[in-house]
């Protein structure tokens, strides 16, 4: 049996990360569409709209993870969409980059996107529906010099995505991922204009990536019609 969602509910999002950026962005953008969002940072918000719930949390801390969702299980009784978002970069040498900066990056991108899917999909199986939206980077495709850490971390949410999109398809959950280009975030803002330059003409389409961008592909991700995309990764700017 596969649940749809009828027109008439409004879907129940949790995006990560929306104190900023891009994040907060998509919030924006999901609540403007009638959905019930919640979100999450290390920092409360500060923004606030009535169908928006904000917590406090460490996408790396398991306990942390798990009180957002029993509030949404609590409050909502089920979740329709999951897009994790939070991610850090770090632009280092190999030969510059000390272990700390690994174990940040690695413990933000992949084990908080790992216990995010894990506690998001076993609220969703109840309903036997699901849609989860991982972030990749186009930084794996073109190994970007300079970017070892993150790509790998970035690579690594690759291979959960293709996974977890098999071990949940039984539960009527789909796993997808978006990888962005340089888009005008706290995330390059301390990369050299000729770096960013030097990246953007590595690609088929010169020029920076949008939030709209990245929305446009979320949102075809999580349609209710997607049910029959699962697993795939779309790289934006055409690397």
């Amino acid at each position: 049996m596969t649940t749809i969602l009828t027109e008439n509910i409004a879907p129940v999002t949790l995006i990560t990360g929306t104190s900023r950026g891009i994040g907060r962005f998509l919030a924006n953008h999901y609540l403007e569409q009638g959905h019930k969002v919640i979100g999450c940072s290390r920092k409360p918000a500060d923004w606030a709209n009535p169908n928006y719930d904000h917590h406090i949390a460490d996408v790396t801390q398991e306990s942390d993870v798990k009180l957002v969702l029993k509030s949404i299980r609590t409050k909502y009784g089920r979740l329709d969409n999951l897009i994790n978002n939070a991610g850090i970069a770090a632009m280092n040498h190999l030969l510059l980059t000390p272990t700390s900066v690994v174990e940040n990056v690695f413990n933000t991108n992949v084990v908080g996107t790992f216990l995010f899917c894990r506690e998001s999909a076993r609220l969703m199986k109840k309903n036997n529906f699901g849609r989860i939206v991982n972030f990749s980077t186009v930084a794996v495709p073109l190994k970007l010099e300079g970017e070892a850490v993150y790509a790998a971390s970035k690579a690594a949410v690759v291979c959960l995505t293709q996974i977890a999109s098999r071990e949940f398809a039984e539960f009527g959950i789909t796993v997808n991922a978006v990888g962005p280009t340089p888009i005008q975030t706290d995330l390059i803002a301390g990369v050299s204009e000729d770096k960013i330059q030097a990246l953007i003409n590595r690609q088929a389409l010169h020029r920076l990536g949008t939030f709209e961008d990245v929305a446009n592909v979320i949102d075809f991700f999580i349609k209710k019609e997607s049910n029959f995309i699962t697993g795939q990764v779309v790289m934006l700017g055409g690397v």
